[in-house]
Order: C-alpha cells, then structure tokens, then sequence
C-alpha cells in the first residue's frame, strides 16, 4: 500500500511539474512570437516621428502609405519644421533631388511649419538654382528661425539674374521677423537687401556667415554689426572685414562675440590687393570680448602674405590651405600668443625646425596642430612636443614630414613622442591605393 501511494504521489508530481514545463514554454512561445512579429501600426507616435526625421523625403512619403498611424505622424507640424531641400538636374547629376511634386506638397501644407530651411544645390546648373529662388519666393507663410543657401557646386546662383534673386530672398526677410541663423555662399546678395534683413530680424539674428558674396561692400556688413547687436558668430571674406567693423561688434551696445572667421581668399596670384587692420581695431575688438574664437582660413600664394602677421594679432585657429614660407611661419609664432590650432596644409622642402620650437615657446595654449607637404627633422618634432607637453589633445602629422636625424629614427620617434604627450601615439599614414 504504501508503495502504491508513493508511485500515485510521484504520478501526480510528474504531471504538475509536465504543466509547469508546458506553461513556461507556451510563455516562452509568446513572447518570442512577440518580438517576431511586432505590431508596428501601433508604436508611440513620438518614436514614429524619431524615425521619420532621419528618412529622406522620398522615403518619408512611401512609409506614410503604411498605414493609417503613420500617415498621421507624416502630417505631423513638428516633422516638417527643419527640412532641406536637395536640387540638382537629373541630366548633369546622379545625386537623387527632391521630388518636384513633393516640394509641391511641401509648400501647400506645411509651408507655415518650416522653421529651419536649407538650400543644397548639388549641381552648377542655372535650373536648380532657379527652383531654389522659386521655393523662396512662395514661403510667404513662414516664419524661419534658420535659412542656409549652399550650392556645393559652382557657379549656380551667381548665374541668376540679381534682380531674381534679391526678390525671392526678400520675401523670407520681411515675412520671418524671427530669423536667428542665416547662411548664404556664393550668391548675389546686396547691401540693400542685408538693409532689409537688418529691418526686420535685427532683434533676433544671432549668426551671419556669408562667403564669396562679391556685391557685399563693407558697409553693408557693418550696417548688420550696427544694428544687430545681439550677433553672436560671424563668418565673412576678408575684403569685408574693416576697422570700422571690428569697432562696431566692440561697442557697449553689442553683445560678447563668441565666432569671428575670416577667409582670406586669392583666386589670381598677384591681382588682389589686401588692406591691413590696425592692432588698435583688434585690441579693442579682443577687450570687448576676450573669450572670442577668431579662425582665419588663409588661401593665398607666397608672395601676397606681406600684410599679414606684421603685429599681435588674436587668432586663435590657423588654417594655411596652400604653400606657405617659413617665413611667414616665423611670424606666426611671434604674432599670434593666442593660438590654439594650427594647420600648415604645404610648405618648401626647408625643414621647419625652428619655426615649430618658436611656436611652441610663444604660443601658450596651442593644442592641435596639423602638418601636411612639410618637411620637421624629428630631433626638432621631439622638442617641440616635448615644449607643449600634454596640452597637444590633437596631433596629426604625415609620416613623410619627419626626416630622421642621428638622434631619432622614425621607429625611435613614435615611443619617445607618446612619453611626452602621455598617451599611445603614431604618425599618419599615407594611404597606399
């Protein structure tokens, strides 16, 4: 009896821990069902709307046919506040463009959403220009916080008609009121239109960057420092740049700059004449606001350097895109004590010794520096990163700049380099394809 009973419990245990397994694999079950097979017309809105920000247009429309949540999420006025139209002719690009129809439907239903635009024309075509001044022109309903016109491919507004042009960026002028960003290159905006600008959004423009705009004069700029004074960053040729205007982001009136770049730019060697600024300009521009970053892109041939680095001067990242001397370079560290980043892109084959250790004794908070088509001995590359020390957070330089000497070869310079910055650190490889 008591053998019957104990196979009778063990039975009943067997079976109660059979539906115990069963339960817990139908679970399992479930819930791998689960993750196979989400159910996606039934995600938050908010992820849906995540997800569409990241789509190009023409995608963002297909997934709105998905169903009836996400054509909803499509429809949405915070999908369509910040937007970038791509223009381009199907015939001279194979970029995809924003489709004709869609920009169509873009304006008709969501042209008062639009607060952050920008303009990328990818081709030099007048076609994709004159599209981008036809969507200016019928944003008469918006009011932009951002425009950027790019044109990544030259020449294409300078092509246009001014007049065109000038009217259809007018309209975004008088109708934003509230503008706060506005990048323009490379087009054919005036004086009296930055009037216009200045008329209606002095209150609210924070950054300005305009480049290679050659109907621009230096009033025209300044009319924006006098009367924008809330202008934080700036960006602009170097014709444009005056004494009056480093004067006027000087005044009590004007807030503390916090971005000034400056390119100066020479197409034709010899034929650009360039001004001097005088150090008073700059010391007072650097004593209204001593935090500024200055960044000077310097595109110019050898011989037009002789106005430049002749006095202190508060930059703070250099960037020399052509050949530059050694001459010059040795101006730089006697100029420029604020430096923190320099890119030299190409120099002579006279190593650059000395010039890098003065740079280190004179430039205090130098932390990044790029070398190109240069020429450093490496006995003189350890000194001058022995000099700077652990501040050098960026440090890229070729292989092909460091001539080895009797005291360091180029396996020799990799450990000794690394001690003093107090990390792993290697020179940069030319790529062998």
């Amino acid at each position: 009896m008591k053998r019957g009973r104990k196979t009778e419990a063990n039975s009943s245990s067997s079976e109660e821990t059979a539906q115990k397994e069963s339960k817990r694999h139908k679970v399992i079950d479930e819930n791998t069902a689960a993750v196979k097979s989400p159910d996606w017309a039934n995600l938050l809105q908010d992820i849906i709307l995540q997800v569409f920000q990241y789509l190009p247009l023409l995608d963002r429309a297909h997934a709105s046919q998905v169903c009836r949540s996400w054509n909803q999420v499509f429809h949405m006025p915070d999908l369509w506040r910040c937007f970038e139209f791509e223009l381009n002719q199907p015939a001279t690009s194979y970029l995809r463009a924003t489709h004709p129809e869609l920009i169509k439907q873009i304006i008709k239903r969501h042209s008062n959403h639009l607060q952050y635009v920008s303009f990328k024309v990818v081709d030099s075509s007048k076609e994709s220009a004159e599209a981008a001044c036809d969507i200016l022109s019928q944003l008469v309903n918006c009011s932009l916080k951002t425009l950027g016109l790019i044109s990544t491919a030259r020449p294409s507004f300078m092509d246009l008609p001014k007049s065109h042009f000038i009217s259809a960026l007018t309209v975004v002028f008088v109708n934003s009121k509230s503008l706060s960003s506005l990048k323009i290159d490379d087009t054919p905006v005036d004086d009296p239109s930055l009037k216009v600008l200045v008329a209606n959004n002095s209150d609210t423009l924070k950054l300005l960057k305009m480049s290679s705009c050659p109907h621009v004069s230096p009033a025209g700029i300044l009319c924006v420092a006098d009367q924008c004074h809330g202008l934080r960053e700036l960006a602009l040729n170097y014709h444009l740049l005056s004494d009056e205007l480093l004067l006027a982001l000087s005044s009590e009136k004007h807030v503390r700059l916090e971005h000034l770049r400056i390119d100066v730019v020479s197409e034709n060697p010899g034929q650009t004449q360039f001004h001097t600024i005088q150090k008073s300009s700059w010391d007072a521009f650097i004593k209204h606001s001593p935090k500024v970053n200055l960044v000077m892109y310097f595109f110019l041939y050898e011989e037009e350097f002789d106005p430049f680095f002749r006095y202190e001067i508060p930059v703070t990242h250099l960037y020399f895109g052509r050949s530059v001397s050694k001459d010059v370079l040795g101006r730089v560290g006697m100029t420029c004590p604020r430096l923190v980043e320099l890119v030299v892109c190409a120099n002579g084959l006279r190593p650059l010794d000395e010039e890098l250790i003065r740079i280190a004794e004179r430039c205090k908070y130098l932390s990044a520096v790029g070398l190109g088509e240069c020429e450093v001995s490496c006995s003189a590359f350890v000194e001058f990163v022995k000099m700077c020390g652990g501040r050098l957070s960026q440090l890229s330089i070729m292989e092909e700049v460091l001539i080895p000497d009797q005291k360091y070869s180029l396996e020799q310079i990799h450990w000794e380099v690394s001690k003093h910055l107090g990390r792993v650190w290697f020179p940069d490889m030319m790529p062998t394809w």
